[in-house]
C-alpha cells in the first residue's frame, strides 16, 4: 500500500538512520584492534557522515540543530547495535563479531529501505530511499569483503587465481 511521506519526513528518517550507522561504525573502530577492520569501520563512518551532510542540505527542520553539533552528538544510550557490539566484545568475541553485526545491520537496512521506497508515491521522496538503499548495499558488500579477508576465505580479488588453477 502506498505511503504519503513528505520530503521533510523522509529526510528526517534518513538523516537519523545514517547517523545511527555512523555511530555504530565509529564505536566499532574504537573498540577493535585489527588495523584493516578498524580502517574499514572508519571509512564507513566517514561515508555515513557524508550522507548525513548531503541530506542535511535539504532538510529544513530545526530539531537536529546544526550539522556539526548533530554529527558530534553522542549516540542514543539505547542504540541496539552498539549495545550488541559491546555485549559481543565483552564475552571474548572479536572483530569477526563486529563484522557480522555490521553486515546484518546493512543487509536488514537495505531491505527496509527498498520496502519503504516501494510504498512511497512521490517519486522524489522514493528516490531518496532508493539511493540510500543502494549505498547501504555497497556498504554491505564492503563489509562482506573485509569479513572474507578476516576469516581467511577466498577473497574476490583471488577468484581469477583459483579459477585458472
Amino acid at each position: 500500500m502506498p505511503q504519503e511521506f513528505n520530503m521533510q519526513n523522509a529526510l528526517k528518517f534518513a538523516i537519523q538512520t545514517e547517523k545511527n550507522a555512523m555511530d555504530l561504525y565509529k564505536h566499532a573502530a574504537s573498540v577493535i584492534s585489527n588495523p584493516r577492520g578498524k580502517k574499514v569501520f572508519e571509512q564507513l563512518a566517514g561515508e555515513e557522515a557524508e550522507h548525513v551532510g548531503h541530506l542535511f542540505k535539504f532538510y529544513s527542520g530545526t530539531d537536529y540543530g546544526n550539522l556539526a553539533d548533530f554529527l558530534a552528538s553522542p549516540p542514543h544510550v539505547d542504540h541496539y547495535d552498539i549495545n550488541q557490539l559491546d555485549l559481543a566484545l565483552s564475552v571474548n568475541s572479536h572483530e569477526r563479531r563486529a563484522m557480522e553485526l555490521a553486515s546484518n545491520l546493512e543487509e536488514e537496512l537495505a531491505k527496509s529501505l527498498y520496502l519503504t521506497a516501494s510504498r512511497i508515491v512521490d517519486p522524489s521522496v522514493r528516490a531518496v530511499f532508493e539511493r540510500l538503499a543502494k549505498e547501504t548495499e555497497n556498504h554491505f558488500a564492503l563489509i562482506e569483503s573485509e569479513y572474507a579477508h578476516l576469516m581467511a576465505m577466498v577473497h574476490e580479488t583471488d577468484i581469477d587465481i583459483y579459477v585458472r588453477e
